[in-house]
């Protein structure tokens, strides 16, 4: 009796010791149930420059490929059709004008690294909920968001505070001015005008110092001193910002340290690709979520010499084919598990820069059959772009969509797969992709969308889903000139307001499902649903209006302009100058 109840203790005992070592085996499923996420954006990058989206000689099997094992989507539209605004949509899911992110005045963008505008501390990216979900964030490549608030070390707009654990990259974007060959493309018409005034005043100074001392007209020194003085003072007022942009923005970081100051662009594209790289191996067994930002394909266009004069579209499409040689040497083409248990996103940031031409060569994208381009608010060569995603055993392969879709709706739908919650106290804009994607619902969540250029309304499209009919009303358009040209190459970037800009009473309807190139406008005479279409899109508008709040506006004046207290630098300001990768090696990629 007695050995059979100490036989029965020891089953049970057994059985306790067994289940407590079998227990972390047991959690590790819902670990693992836990998708990775690799987020691939490209920057200015026009749908019409990708095969899969019609273009048929530029080369793109990489990107493609993630086309025909995954699912493509034929309406999908950026928030902004610029960097900084579309970029901070991205991250949040919402509006950029929620956030601030979007502009008053013509500064679109953040303009230095040493401004104080950026992506408020108190916006919640997807990163920073994945982060708390327990996954492994990072962010390669361009961010464009903003550095600092108060002084050169609070690094409040940078990633690392927006929910990245890692962050290697440029905090700004490429410019010409980033190399020594080209010639300088930021604020270039202000540029000329300050050099302008600088010499009107030297030579007022000049004029007056040699009229006092030959004696032709009786000036005191003490005039010609303070006008001296001023005539350098103003000189160095910007010079000191603008004589040296490669040196304050043309800067690559690894975390909150500055490695390259100016960047060396040579190896820039090899040390991307191997940081993301680096990244997975370093955290391949937790989930992670991995935004691989592009360089590509926004000027200079940095494109190394295997690459250079092999497409059939000079260096821009040279760009654009390294740029898918990155995609397929990129984490996003791994197999096996890692593939079965990632999902992989392609996207651009906006369209392709029409205006952006050297004597003939064209530096910047194309769109396709659709009208406008970059830094067009309303158009939709400026917001329609490419969107892609994979995920083999989960998405269907060699699907397409023509469903109205946002770069916004990546928030909601990476925060619900990552098992988190979106925030309940502010507008999400986003909606959740995966029952589009999978095919559990026919059509899109987006009644309507709207199409901001800076804080300007300029177009909204309303989805009217009992018909399937795409309305697309436009209220503000830009000036193309030459007239009859497709884009403003005159200013070398289309304005949101001003005399740049023509105001529509009533305004140019389009019915996107049969003119997605938007040539033919409708009117009352033409359209039997016209006064009903355009006053159901204006009682969105009055919702949509009523759901804004007032908030510090990012990108004004004060907040772009150069501040030498905030500017990063890797030595003792203002002599900045770096190169912490030395001479490291890197292995063929």
């Amino acid at each position: 009796m007695i050995w059979q109840q100490i036989s029965r203790w020891t089953c049970l005992l057994k059985a306790l010791i067994f289940s407590l070592l079998l227990q972390p085996l047991m959690t590790q499923p819902s670990i693992i149930t836990q998708p990775n996420f690799v987020l691939l954006l490209a920057d200015d990058l026009g749908i019409g420059d990708v095969g899969c989206y019609g273009n048929d000689t530029i080369r793109t099997p990489n990107i493609d490929r993630l086309a025909m094992e995954g699912v493509k989507l034929t309406q999908h539209i950026t928030a902004a059709p610029l960097c900084t605004p579309s970029r901070a949509a991205f991250l949040t899911g919402r509006y950029p004008i929620r956030s601030g992110m979007d502009a008053i005045n013509n500064y679109r963008v953040i303009f230095w690294n040493g401004g104080s505008g950026g992506l408020p501390p108190n916006e919640t990216t997807f990163a920073k909920i994945l982060q708390q979900q327990g996954y492994s964030t990072g962010l390669i490549g361009k961010w464009h968001l903003g550095v600092n608030c108060e002084h050169r070390n609070d690094h409040c707009h940078h990633p690392l505070n927006h929910g990245f654990d890692y962050f290697y990259g440029m905090p700004f974007t490429l410019i010409s001015d980033c190399q020594t060959t080209e010639e300088p493309e930021m604020d270039r018409a202000f540029r000329r005008k300050v050099w302008l005034y600088t010499q009107m005043i030297a030579l007022a100074t000049l004029t007056t110092a040699l009229g006092r001392l030959t004696g032709l007209f009786s000036v005191h020194w003490k005039t010609v001193t303070c006008l001296a003085l001023f005539s350098l003072l103003f000189f160095m007022s910007w010079f000191s910002s603008y004589g040296f942009v490669r040196y304050w923005n043309c800067i690559m970081m690894r975390n909150h340290e500055v490695t390259e100051q100016p960047m060396v662009t040579e190896r820039t594209t090899s040390f991307i690709l191997r940081e993301a790289i680096s990244f997975i191996e370093r955290n391949k067994h937790k989930p992670f979520l991995l935004l691989l930002s592009f360089l590509h394909s926004h000027t200079p266009l940095l494109t190394t010499e295997k690459f250079t004069g092999k497409s059939s579209h000079g260096l821009y499409g040279d760009n654009v084919e390294e740029m898918d040689w990155m995609v397929g040497k990129s984490p996003a083409n791994k197999s096996g598990r890692f593939e079965k248990n990632t999902l992989v996103y392609f996207a651009s940031d906006h369209g392709g820069w029409l205006e952006r031409q050297e004597g003939k060569r064209q530096l910047g994208g194309w769109n396709g059959i659709y009208r406008g381009g970059k830094a067009m608010g309303g158009w939709e060569g400026g917001i329609r772009v490419p969107g892609i995603f994979r995920w083999p055993g989960v998405l269907p392969a060699g699907k397409v969509i023509d469903e109205p879709t946002s770069l916004m709706d990546i928030y909601p739908t990476v925060v619900h797969l990552a098992g988190g919650v979106v925030p309940q106290d502010r507008v999400i804009d986003g909606r959740d992709l995966m029952p589009l994607l999978q095919g559990t619902v026919e059509h899109s969540e987006h009644k309507f969308l709207f199409h901001y250029c800076g804080t300007h309304l300029h177009a909204v499209r309303w989805h009217q889903k009992d018909s399937g009919v795409i309305w697309k009303a436009h209220y503000v358009t830009p000036n193309f000139r030459p007239l009859g040209a497709g884009a403003c190459y005159d200013r070398g970037f289309c304005p949101c307001f001003g005399e740049g800009v023509t105001h529509h009473d009533p305004p140019l309807l389009f019915d996107l499902s049969r003119d997605p190139s938007e040539s033919q406008p409708l009117s009352a005479d033409t359209e039997p649903l016209f006064d009903i279409v355009i006053g159901r899109i204006g009682r969105a508008i009055e919702e949509h209006h009523r759901t804004l709040t007032a908030v510090p506006q990012q990108l004004s004046v004060y907040n772009i302009i150069w501040k030498p207290w905030l500017q990063p630098c890797c030595g003792t300001f203002p002599f900045c100058w770096c190169d912490k990768e030395g001479d490291d090696k890197l292995a063929d990629l």
